[in-house]
């Protein structure tokens, strides 16, 4: 699909679209808002805490997080 074909699918989506939250990220990207500032203060905690784990050595590789969902869901 070439670029002026992605826009106007795009523009098409766009009219029919029905949800506020994502008008409203959409604007703050078209605006050059920052997606941190957008987030709830439950969503930056839970992003702090997962970084606090990680710098904690507590982190699961991203490899083994697939292979158990793989083997999980029998993907």
């Amino acid at each position: 699909m070439d670029i002026q074909a992605a826009k106007i699918d795009l523009i098409h989506w766009l009219t029919e679209l029905k949800d506020a939250e994502i008008l409203k990220q959409l604007k703050a990207i078209k605006e050059g808002q920052d997606w941190w500032d957008q987030i709830s203060e439950e969503e930056r905690l839970a992003i702090d805490e997962g970084l606090a784990q990680l710098d904690r050595g507590e982190g699961i590789p991203h490899d083994q997080v697939m292979k158990e969902v793989r083997e999980k869901y029998q993907l």
